[in-house]
């Protein structure tokens, strides 16, 4: 645990400011939910909460039965980390943190879809070395969880296959989201 020197009071309604700068190197927005904890020792510890955080092997199941059965990289992801990864780069993609345009996925909750073999390349994390083919975001109750990216290294389009696999993929990781 790392001293960052600042102190804040309480108010008079229970609530403390994290400082912004935290904030921002933590990657905490408005609208974000924490987790608390205590320790015996009397400190409390607050920690960006993931809805995906309790499904890890469930969601790298999907992704390996997803590689195993089509023969495409597949990246599960929380709001800000590669969680499951089946394919290859794991190793590359593995826990990173997820990449802006996958953020941006998330965050607006469309999905994205390679139209053009020429279009601009993304990536599941900026580690990666496989271009993302297609990225959809899990909807659990209005809430956004993560998102499943599937990997190509070939330059082609999305077909109608990969978006119903994604569909389906989302769909099956959204009704276990907690």
């Amino acid at each position: 645990m790392r001293a960052t020197g600042v102190v804040r009071r309480i108010d008079d309604l229970g609530r403390i400011v994290i400082p912004k700068e935290i904030r921002r190197t933590m990657h905490m927005r408005e609208g974000d939910a924490l987790e608390i904890f205590t320790e015996h020792s009397g400190q409390i510890i607050l920690k960006k909460y993931s809805m995906m955080e309790n499904m890890t092997r469930l969601c790298q199941q999907r992704a390996d039965s997803v590689y195993k059965t089509m023969g495409i990289a597949c990246a599960v992801c929380d709001t800000e980390k590669v969680t499951a990864f089946a394919g290859p780069g794991k190793k590359e993609a593995l826990g990173r943190q997820i990449s802006p345009q996958v953020e941006e996925v998330i965050n607006t909750r469309q999905a994205y879809f390679k139209r053009f073999s020429n279009e601009r390349k993304i990536y599941a994390c900026a580690e990666s070395s496989i271009p993302v083919l297609a990225v959809m975001p899990i909807i659990n109750s209005g809430d956004c969880a993560g998102a499943v990216a599937l990997l190509c290294p070939r330059d082609r389009s999305a077909g109608e296959g990969e978006k119903k696999l994604l569909a389906l993929i989302t769909s099956i990781l959204a009704e276990n989201v907690q």
